[in-house]
């Protein structure tokens, strides 16, 4: 433990809502939710106004319809967040060479390593002013917690949410964790409280009073004599520049469960692509291959399987993943996927196997060609395949879009072949609202538009009193209009 609160936590404030409020001048001060917006979505943040509301980051989108049906439910944008994480994250690197991201949201400083006085008045000036540099820089507010442990600091920005910044003065730990419930602790989640709660153990006090020994029996010995210490208010974790990835992986929840097992088959083939596409973005390579399955009735199983080498080909995990899925009974139903490669390293050794099967396929492919061109052009027409129509685009609310005419603008909603489009920015007033229809050629996705450094950018946070954001009536129907297009 340190003698000095020198360990900084930082913890944007409702993150993802709040990107998409300083984004979109017609949320500001409004109830925004972000997270999977279909049946079997997942709350992924809620703005604190949608918190009002018992919207909560974790819960079902259809129960937070229910308690909120006039917020706006959004898709992510995660270019948009990254872009705002990486701008974080630079002030934080200029603070100490020890900084330790936990999310694009999140990260501890060790700002003793980056030459600040142990002293609480000036670890406490450096945390205020990388407040004040954060809503400069991007417009969004963040929470900071000062501590001499990690965990401790966390604790102190969740206490100083929203926009807020505690300090825990080393000495003061146990009188602070005491009263705290147990979930507190780093480590604890349902399973383990429900354990304590049983042996009559609900707070971090009652925590310590059971004794290192009581919570070894309960727990076994890494986790109970961890929690024992962390009760305590003693945590040694140091913050740690480089948290090297463990594994790799992709996966979707689907609006209908899938029962049609090559439906099934395809979609592994899908995520496999994706998530070797990720491997590879991360100049990786990884010798076991994880698939994923979730049943209609929320069982979920797991296989696994480890190849001789670690590899990034695609074609090596697409053919370990579907050898995995034939030991899965899918007929009943299946309404989540996942593909992941774990077992990470930084190069690759060729699956020799692998190689010659893809080497057959496409000699077979050629053999096929040259068949064909040898038939004349008459057998090349007849097994051309028909082309496929095109799909419908189909616009997510919440997705960038531009306008030939009207410029960038965001989708607030669509369905029965219309999409309905504000068009703002996040440095305009809120803008008006117009409908076209879905195939419109002028209507194109468009790339997030960056939050600061747009024409008479002000320097107001992103999250204004719904007064403020809302006096204009720019959200009533007098502003919408139908295109003719």
């Amino acid at each position: 433990m340190r003698r000095a609160p020198t360990i900084l936590h930082l913890d944007m404030d409702a993150f993802y809502a709040a990107a998409e409020q300083a984004a979109k001048p017609s949320l500001r001060g409004k109830p925004v939710v972000v997270g999977g917006i279909g049946p079997r979505g997942v709350v992924a943040t809620a703005s604190y106004e949608a918190r009002v509301f018992g919207v909560r980051s974790a819960m079902p989108t259809a129960q937070a319809r229910r308690l909120c049906p006039n917020a706006a439910y959004l898709n992510p944008r995660f270019t948009l967040y990254r872009q705002v994480s990486e701008s974080v994250m630079e002030l934080l690197r200029a603070l100490s060479p020890l900084v330790e991201p936990l999310s694009l949201d999140e990260a501890f400083v060790d700002l003793e390593a980056g030459g600040v006085p142990a002293e609480t008045a000036a670890v406490r000036a450096v945390g205020e002013r990388l407040r004040r540099d954060i809503l400069e820089v991007t417009g969004l507010t963040g929470s900071v917690g000062l501590a001499g442990a990690k965990m401790l600091a966390k604790i102190a920005s969740e206490a100083a949410k929203p926009d807020g910044l505690v300090v825990i003065e080393p000495g003061t730990e146990r009188e602070l964790l005491g009263p705290m419930p147990v979930r507190t602790l780093p480590g604890v989640g349902p399973a383990t409280a429900e354990t304590l709660r049983r042996a009559g153990i609900h707070t971090v006090a009652e925590t310590a009073e059971a004794g290192e020994a009581e919570l070894v029996r309960l727990l076994g010995k890494a986790h109970g004599s961890g929690l024992y210490a962390m009760a305590l208010g003693r945590d040694d974790r140091p913050v740690v520049a480089e948290r090297d990835a463990k594994s790799v992986s992709v996966e979707d929840t689907f609006e209908v469960d899938l029962t049609d097992r090559t439906r099934v088959r395809t979609e592994v083939l899908r995520l496999a692509d994706r998530c070797v596409a990720r491997l590879r973005a991360a100049g990786r390579s990884g010798r076991t291959v994880v698939i994923k399955v979730r049943n209609y009735d929320f069982s979920t199983l797991t296989r696994s399987e480890t190849l001789r080498g670690p590899t990034d080909d695609p074609a090596v995990v697409r053919e370990a993943a579907v050898r995995l899925l034939e030991t899965v009974d899918t007929t009943g139903g299946v309404r989540l996927l996942g593909v992941g490669v774990s077992g990470l390293a930084d190069f690759t050794q060729e699956d020799l196997f692998a190689q010659i099967a893809t080497e057959r396929e496409a000699e077979e492919q050629a053999a096929v060609a040259v068949a064909v061109a040898g038939a004349g052009p008459d057998a090349e027409a007849a097994r051309e395949p028909e082309p496929e129509p095109e799909p419908p685009r189909r616009w997510h609310p919440g997705l960038d879009v531009v306008h030939e005419e009207f410029g960038a603008g965001w989708v607030q909603g669509s369905g029965v072949g219309r999409v309905t489009v504000r068009f703002e920015t996040p440095w305009s007033a809120p803008g008006r609202v117009r409908t076209f229809v879905v195939d419109d050629p002028a209507l194109r996705p468009g790339e997030p538009l960056p939050l600061r450094g747009g024409p008479d950018q002000s320097s107001a946070p992103a999250i204004r009193p719904k007064s403020v954001s809302g006096a204009d009536g720019a959200g009533s129907a007098s502003g919408e209009e139908i295109s003719r297009r």
